[in-house]
């Protein structure tokens, strides 16, 4: 377009042809950025605890609890992150995480080598999600209901393989130390993990599928993007991280426990997803707002035990964290959209 003024080609945004682009909002900036809400909030939780709990909050021995906390809701919230943006959610995840441990167990006692017996049972929870994801999709079964139904039955295959008794995990060996047995060996699988994720779903062709499959399921299809194929594997990598996280808790406290993981666990890792700024309507979410979400939690948790507040009290912050990060979610999108149409007019 020509300017009337100066008879020099002007493009939509009133810039000369040739000129520097215009200048991304600040404003727009900051708020596209998805995890600054979550950091702002579990940076301020932590200096309200250092400030509240007194000096055992800054030790290195509640540092290593905090992590304790965090490095399985951040493992198994990674996978969760991967099925939410899909548009699901996978109710079974704690339960692979239970059922796990007691796989290696079977193939271990059965002559299999420590890191083998490792493999093949992350390989087995991997192959416990492909499930969920095949009967999700070609049965057309919601995914609520298909993994409510898997995770009862993984729950009673626990019970049955344990005998319902806890069972000693394997100890003095490279690969036990490597996976759980040193005290920050999880925390760091945890932080390795929630880098790749984050750099699958944000740098990869298969991220963005992911995140289309999930925002626009029709417009995805249509454009080449096998959707089916997507969730299952979605389902597979939140089973093989679920049955990962479940081997190093375990093999850091020593024993591998039935009533460990279950519902719990997967609560904690959809809400850490949730909070950290995963939509639960799918297409958007972010694994390391997940890990912050998870920090979060693990900061609560542990600051409330060090002032002696009820536990009671967590849950009850815990529902109503919850139920803000899904609104603010809602409200930051829809800014989002607005201020990009802005400035595009």
């Amino acid at each position: 377009m020509t300017d009337a003024l100066t008879g020099k080609q002007t493009g939509r945004t009133g810039g000369t042809e040739g000129g520097p682009p215009p200048r991304r909002g600040f404003l727009l900036g900051l708020i596209r950025i998805k995890e600054l809400s979550i950091l702002l909030v579990t940076i301020a939780a932590a200096i309200y605890f250092v400030a509240t709990s007194g000096p055992g909050f800054v030790t290195s021995q509640n540092y290593h609890t905090i992590a304790q906390y965090v490095a399985p809701w951040a493992i198994v919230g990674a996978g969760e992150v991967m099925v939410l943006i899909c548009g699901q959610i996978d109710l079974s995840a704690g339960f692979v995480f239970t059922l796990s441990p007691f796989v290696l167990m079977l193939f271990y006692n059965n002559g299999f080598p420590l890191f083998l017996a490792l493999v093949a049972s992350v390989a087995v929870s991997a192959a416990i999600g492909m499930v969920n994801g095949l009967i999700h999709t070609i049965f057309g079964l919601s995914a609520f209901i298909t993994t409510l139904g898997m995770a009862f039955l993984l729950w009673g295959l626990s019970l049955i393989i344990s005998g319902g008794s806890p069972v000693s995990a394997p100890a003095d060996n490279w690969v036990a130390s490597v996976f759980g047995q040193w005290g920050w060996s999880e925390f760091l699988w945890a932080l390795l993990i929630v880098a790749v994720m984050q750099v699958l779903l944000s740098t990869t062709r298969f991220g963005i599928a992911t995140q289309a499959t999930g925002g626009n399921p029709l417009g995805a299809a249509e454009s080449g993007i096998r959707t089916n194929r997507i969730k299952v594997i979605c389902f597979s990598i939140t089973g093989g991280l679920a049955g990962f996280a479940g081997i190093l808790q375990g093999t850091r406290v020593g024993s591998y426990d039935p009533t460990n993981g279950g519902f719990n666990t997967m609560f904690y890792a959809v809400a850490a997803a949730v909070i950290g700024g995963t939509a639960l309507l799918g297409g958007s979410g972010t694994v390391i707002g997940a890990f912050l979400g998870a920090l979060l939690l693990g900061l609560v948790y542990d600051g409330f035990n060090l002032t002696g507040i009820s536990a009671n009290g967590f849950y009850v912050l815990l529902g109503i964290a919850i139920l803000v990060a899904a609104l603010l979610n809602v409200y930051l999108a829809s800014l989002r959209k607005k201020l990009g149409s802005r400035r595009l007019s």
